[in-house]
């Protein structure tokens, strides 16, 4: 089922991409370039994710820190 999928939505994006870039092709090479087009941008996604995740994970941990500080300087009597 996904194969079939993976070739609607191709073909759907292949149409998109060659009707907004001003090319005519066949219907085969439309729908190579919408898969095409999916796998890198699926590829490309999931890089970007990856790199999202760190630096989110990075950033909670920065601030989950100075939460943790600022209880333990509330808490604790020190300053």
């Amino acid at each position: 089922m996904s194969v079939i999928f993976l070739i609607i939505v191709g073909a759907a994006a292949g149409f998109l991409a060659t009707r907004i870039m001003d090319v005519r092709t066949d219907v085969p090479t439309t729908i190579a370039i919408g898969v095409g087009g999916a796998l890198i941008s699926g590829l490309l996604m999931r890089f970007l994710l990856a790199i999202g995740s760190i630096a989110f994970g990075a950033i909670g941990a920065v601030l989950g820190a100075i939460l943790l500080i600022w209880l333990w300087q509330r808490y604790s009597g020190r300053s």
